[in-house]
């Protein structure tokens, strides 16, 4: 246990952090008749090194121009609580927000599995916005978590594709069978139909567990990610084809913690969140093509296209099961299959054959 969780721990209490985490903050007129500023605690699901680049610089943003109002504590994954707990963490008030995806904090709505990487709900970055800014999905979270006490859903944002990084080459489908990977869980589901066996770690263990050979593999990233973590330090080879072109990550945050905000400071956090999902838009683009080329580490592999298409297909089987989970998995998965179709009709570069 990190040094910052024993002292998060022992300020909020193992019995009663709920009561107490609730108890800690005050409501804002008394920060204004007291002159402290509101300070929150968000998690994200990054490591460090990662967090660098996906969300520290919008936080430090965020805390210059909050002017003194406000200020952020920025804690990264698994340092106060651990990634599959943050959800009910966040809703008994323990910590005020999150940064990560749906399904990896097990957020208790029927559309977390499209959270983190749906398999091929997006071919490129692009995707994920459009998705649920001009295709309805924003309003379909929204109403979902509206049903979930004192947790407000503040927006989605796209990150890098899924593609294994692992120890030995992977050059067919049946180069997966047995392979041991760190991935996130209704990915991992999908990819145990081929073989793969999903495997749950903290994310600060995956380097060892790699060395150690516990691990075969990761499905977790792109390529950006496993030269910026080190991962590319204890793997061999990189798979290009991937199950998603990119993660589907939101911000989160406790519903009386967010509600009690003046809109001035809702409307930085916001701009904020923008900030960031602009940044990594770029960045990973960037990364993406620049270790593939340049990186130097990973030995590039591929399976032929042709074999490929029998795990895309099967993803369109998987999206069928999911649909049948719920009315809104439904509307989900309607909407999924229109853009796809619409994309394909587009042609290049919005797909190509």
């Amino acid at each position: 246990m990190t040094n910052n969780r024993r002292d998060f721990l022992k300020k909020a209490g193992m019995a009663g952090a709920a009561s107490v985490g609730a108890a800690a903050f005050s409501a804002p007129y008394v920060h204004a008749q007291s002159k402290k500023p509101i300070r929150w605690r968000l998690q994200t699901y990054a490591g460090p090194a990662l967090a660098e680049h996906v969300i520290k610089p919008s936080i430090d943003a965020f805390n210059r121009a909050a002017n003194g109002e406000m200020e952020i504590e920025l804690y990264f994954s698994d340092q106060l609580v651990p990634t599959g707990e943050l959800f009910r963490a966040m809703q008994r008030g323990t910590i005020d927000a999150v940064q990560s995806d749906d399904d990896s904090i097990n957020a208790p709505v029927d559309v977390s599995v499209f959270g983190g990487y749906f398999p091929f709900a997006s071919r490129y970055s692009l995707d994920v916005p459009t998705l649920f800014n001009h295709y309805g999905l924003k309003e379909i979270w929204e109403e979902a978590y509206n049903e979930i006490e004192n947790v407000t859903w503040l927006g989605s944002g796209s990150w890098d594709p899924c593609n294994f990084v692992t120890r030995e080459p992977i050059r067919s489908i049946a180069d997966l069978e047995g392979k041991r990977v760190f991935t996130f869980p209704t990915a991992g589901r999908f990819l145990s139909r081929f073989g793969v066996v999903p495997v749950t770690l903290p994310w600060e263990d995956i380097e060892v567990a790699m060395q150690t050979r516990e691990l075969d593999g990761i499905a977790w990233a792109g390529i950006t990610e496993a030269y910026t973590v080190g991962w590319a330090d204890v793997s061999k080879y990189y798979l290009t084809n991937n199950i998603s072109g990119a993660w589907a990550g939101s911000y989160f945050a406790n519903s009386e913690r967010w509600e009690a905000l003046p809109e001035h400071l809702k409307t930085l956090f916001r701009m904020c969140m923008d900030s960031s999902h602009y940044y990594r838009q770029h960045w990973y683009w960037w990364g993406e093509a620049h270790y593939r080329t340049q990186g130097g580490k990973l030995e590039l592999t591929s399976i032929p296209e042709s074999e490929w298409q029998t795990i895309e297909d099967e993803a369109l089987t998987f999206w069928d099961e999911i649909a049948e989970q719920s009315e809104r998995n439904a509307r989900v998965v309607k909407i999924l299959k229109e853009y796809r179709q619409i994309m394909q009709q587009a042609g290049p570069p919005y797909r190509y054959a």
